[in-house]
């Protein structure tokens, strides 16, 4: 017989960067009062665990062993998200700089490391329910979700967002170094052989270009109404 946590329902937006996952998976999450996963933060974890190490990065046993030593726990905050922890010390914000975030997308192609975060993620799963918000969350970690979504947006809107995103943290770029950067994290997600990102056969896809984030919130409680019919 399943457990509680086993048979609790999730909702499972994939996607590529700048396509809106955090923010659709947060509202989403607070309209149903279910738990949260940021599974970027656990590869981010991971990556600030490797550099601190001093660990090789591109060589993945030299990621695993430091991933072996030293380890995150994460703290759920409701539908608030996830505050880190490495030791005593609080590195949710450690985890938001540009280079973690970059070593991130670097160690998350190796196969090792990804199996060495499956347990992680699956056990943000508890009752009443899970939002997850990722690159396979319904192709790999939870297969068996309620409700897939491919959450995407045209790579020039996405760009646009990111460029916002670094103009509140007073961080100046320009759009030809944010659209290379993009394609360089979407040829990387898609092409890697283990766990790449594509759209589940069975997720919903929503193109969020040209609608808000409320309006992608309203396809995505619509779809979770009618896959529980």
């Amino acid at each position: 017989m399943a457990s509680a946590a086993q048979s609790a329902s999730v909702i499972a937006i994939d996607g590529p960067s700048g396509a809106g996952k955090g923010v659709v998976a947060l509202g989403v999450a607070a309209r149903f009062g279910f738990h949260l996963l940021d599974s970027g933060a656990v590869y981010r974890a991971a990556a600030l665990i490797a550099k601190r190490a001093n660990a090789e990065i591109r060589s993945e046993a030299s990621v695993l062993a430091a991933l072996s030593i030293d380890q995150a726990t994460f703290h759920p905050q409701g539908t608030a998200g996830l505050s880190v922890m490495i030791g005593d010390e609080n590195v949710t914000d450690a985890l938001r700089t540009q280079q973690v975030a970059e070593i991130a997308s670097q160690i998350a192609v190796m196969p090792g490391v990804r199996e060495a975060l499956l347990d992680e993620q699956r056990s943000f799963r508890q009752p009443p329910g899970l939002v997850a918000d990722g690159r396979d969350m319904g192709t790999v970690v939870f297969p068996d979700a309620l409700l897939k979504v491919f959450l995407t947006a045209s790579l020039e809107e996405r760009a646009i967002r990111r460029a916002n995103q670094l103009k509140e943290k007073g961080i100046e770029t320009t759009m030809h170094t944010l659209i290379a950067e993009i394609e360089s994290r979407d040829k990387r997600d898609s092409t890697r052989n283990h766990a790449p990102l594509v759209c589940a056969d069975d997720a919903l896809f929503i193109d969020s270009s040209a609608l808000s984030i409320k309006e992608v919130i309203e396809l995505i409680v619509a779809a979770k109404k009618k896959a529980e019919t």
